[in-house]
């Protein structure tokens, strides 16, 4: 626990903080950026991305037969990347003039379950699968992993645990994949997560495991029962690699649809990805991911709710994963049910630290607000934390963030990245766009 002295000291160094425990909302530009050539080395490279690429291309077959609405792609799960040029004009009216193009990265209409998660939650228990059958013996990696169907690796899987802590879509998309594969699978949820995601995955073959506190006690106590089990392996969201991988592979998928688009990205066109940011995994994996790619071309800023600024909290005074928001007297609670986490990933935010370019935090109503917009204008529906990188463009131009960096934004493209709401049940739907209609402006 930290004393209102260790308080003060934080806020001496960096007096933003005060605004951040007031749950204002904020423009935070990280002052320890470092220029890819410059930053220090990490524990994966670009070389890794590639390899977590073939597993995807390995388990393709899988998803064929696994998962029908893959066919189409041949069992390749990826996003369309969209430019929404009517919801740019809608946010100019409303707030400012955005210069560049504006696109959504649409991981809402991600096959299976609808949301950014699958790319980590899904590579990780792949990754896991993979390993327990080919030191089996039952696989060598030039089979068709159409295998993974059938009954003889059903039958395999039975024999193993997987357990994993979440607010609602990374327990979607590991217990999706999980009980698909046979291996027993067991989700603990925090307070935040919503009932439909609950019996969604109980109806996918989950057991589900809910908690009244938040995040925090779910992924501590989920953590500790899975590890006492032998035959038991642990997503753990706070502190995973393989996660962490698996999302730098859409930061290569994306590269091809900006290609793809005759989209330039260099020192005269800056590519700028907004994202919404939980504990900080998917938006550090992709962050890290198009750094990669793109060098210093690309700024990656992440969005978290002003009740719940984990990986913001933990940069600004320096405490990394060791500090929550409740520390600093937030309560952590937001409708944003993905967002809400109080510590930031272990893993992803020492990459962050030098990686990312800046945090903004957003209220709940604004989220709600950009999800009716959205409906509106371009007729893509988002649930309420999914819009979090929508007001991306708009708080850069209110920054020295483009001057400092020389950067001439008429010629930037801008891409928010929409995390998840394919699987909204439709009268949830409603129930979200009510409430953001509500904030519209009347004309």
């Amino acid at each position: 626990m930290y004393s209102k002295n260790n308080l003060d000291a934080f806020i001496k160094a960096a007096p933003i903080l005060k605004d951040i425990m007031k749950t204002n909302q904020v423009s935070w530009l990280n002052p320890e950026l470092t220029s890819v050539k410059n930053a220090p080395k990490f524990s994966i490279d670009l070389e890794d991305m590639k390899k977590a690429a073939h597993l995807w291309t390995r388990f393709a077959p899988f998803f064929v037969k696994a998962f029908p609405e893959t066919k189409d792609n041949h069992g390749i799960l990826e996003s369309p990347l969209r430019e929404i040029p009517k919801m740019k004009s809608l946010l100019n009216a409303d707030n400012g003039d955005i210069e560049g193009r504006l696109f959504l990265k649409c991981d809402n209409e991600l096959p299976i379950c609808g949301s950014i998660k699958a790319r980590g939650g899904f590579f990780e228990i792949m990754t896991y699968a993979e390993k327990l059958v080919l030191e089996s013996g039952l696989l060598k990696k030039e089979d068709n992993y159409r295998i993974f169907t059938s009954p003889k690796f059903q039958e395999f899987f039975r024999k193993y645990k997987i357990g994993v802590a979440s607010t609602g879509n990374l327990g979607l998309s590991i217990g999706m994949i999980s009980a698909k594969l046979g291996f027993e699978v067991t989700v603990y949820m925090s307070a935040d997560a919503k009932q439909w995601k609950k019996d969604l995955l109980r109806e996918k073959g989950a057991i589900v495991m809910e908690f009244d506190g938040d995040f925090s006690e779910a992924i501590s106590v989920g953590r500790e029962l899975t590890r006492k089990d032998p035959n038991a392996y642990f997503v753990d969201d706070e502190d995973s690699h393989d996660l962490f991988l698996g999302y730098t592979v859409g930061a290569l998928r994306i590269a091809e649809q900006l290609k793809s688009e005759n989209i330039k990205v260099d020192a005269d066109h800056p590519l700028f990805v907004y994202s919404p940011c939980g504990v900080g995994g998917s938006p550090g994996g992709t962050a890290f991911g198009l750094k990669q790619i793109y060098g210093d071309h690309v700024h990656c800023f992440f969005v978290e709710p002003t009740h719940c600024p984990a990986v913001l909290t933990g940069l600004v005074t320096g405490e990394m994963s060791h500090i929550s928001v409740h520390d600093i007297g937030l309560d952590n609670i937001t409708e944003a049910d993905g967002l809400a986490v109080g510590r930031p990933s272990h893993f992803a935010t020492k990459i962050s630290k030098h990686l990312v370019s800046g945090i903004f935090t957003i209220e709940d109503d604004q989220l709600f607000k950009l999800l009716a917009q959205l409906k509106d204008s371009e007729n893509i529906f988002l649930e309420p934390s999914a819009t979090a990188g929508l007001i991306g463009p708009q708080r850069i131009q209110k920054t020295e963030y483009a001057t400092t960096h020389h950067l001439n934004l008429k010629n930037a493209t801008h891409i928010a990245w929409a995390t998840g709401g394919l699987l909204v049940p439709e009268h949830q739907r409603k129930k979200f766009y009510e409430r953001g209609s509500k904030h519209l402006l009347k004309v």
